[in-house]
């Protein structure tokens, strides 16, 4: 196993990870209720919603065959809303991206989530995040919200980058801004096959997973294993020492 004393920087995936999602039914419709007002359509807003889930799948499919992300405009004029004014769809791209994945659920930041990323900052490691998401603005506005932007120095994410996991160009990338050589870098995601794979083929140093309790049940593959698993991210305290 690699050794985590040659970790210089250390990046999380958020969805499943960093935050997690409660499926709260008020939450989610409410959100099915501003996404019809957002449109202005008259259909019953839960049956409209279950149609842009349908779309949805459709074009989740394509982007992981194609290993890319569609801009928040694309995606509502070219897949979810294409028989809607591409002009109209394309101005509320923003507002109705945040309320589809509110119809989602309610996210929250994972138990220790926070202390945990401020403790490996202060401890010496570059910190940085990694994510396949449709939204441009939620993240950044997310960390800015909760006091944390200043801790991470790069950002990547697929919906603004275009590149999705496991392609190697985003992690890449995420090096690059950080200023820190891929060997030296470790990911900490939720996926055994999507996060490994991607992780390895971009050399980055060290891949940890941390399953969606979901998952508890799967095996992974030699080629899906990971260096370490773990079940919080507390646990990361444990593993990266101070610089």
């Amino acid at each position: 196993m690699p050794d985590p004393k040659d970790i210089d920087a250390i990046f999380l995936d958020v969805g499943n990870t960093l935050r997690i999602l409660l499926k709260e039914e008020p939450h989610r419709a409410a959100a099915r209720k501003e996404i019809a007002l957002l449109v202005g359509t008259n259909q019953d807003p839960d049956e409209f919603v279950a149609e842009l889930d349908r779309r949805y799948k459709v074009y989740r499919k394509w982007a992981f065959e194609q290993m890319v992300e569609a801009s928040e405009k694309e995606l509502w004029t070219k897949w979810l809303l294409p028989d809607y004014p591409a002009e109209q769809i394309a101005s509320l791209s923003a507002p109705l991206t945040y309320q589809f994945r509110q119809s989602m659920g309610r996210r929250v930041v994972a138990e220790g989530g926070i202390e945990t990323v401020i403790e490996l900052y202060n401890r010496g490691y570059v910190m940085g995040l990694i994510s396949n998401v449709i939204t441009e603005r939620e993240i950044p506005e997310w960390m800015e919200a909760d006091g944390i932007t200043k801790y991470f120095k790069s950002v990547v994410l697929s919906s603004v980058f275009g590149k999705r996991k496991p392609d190697p160009a985003i992690y890449l990338e995420a090096a690059k801004c950080a200023e820190v050589p891929v060997e030296r870098c470790v990911y900490v995601g939720d996926n055994f096959a999507r996060d490994v794979e991607g992780t390895r083929n971009s050399g980055f140093g060290m891949i940890i997973i941390m399953p969606d309790p979901a998952d508890k049940d799967v095996i992974p593959t030699p080629e899906q294993t990971p260096d370490i698993i773990i079940h919080s991210l507390p646990e990361l305290l444990n593993i990266f020492p101070p610089k």
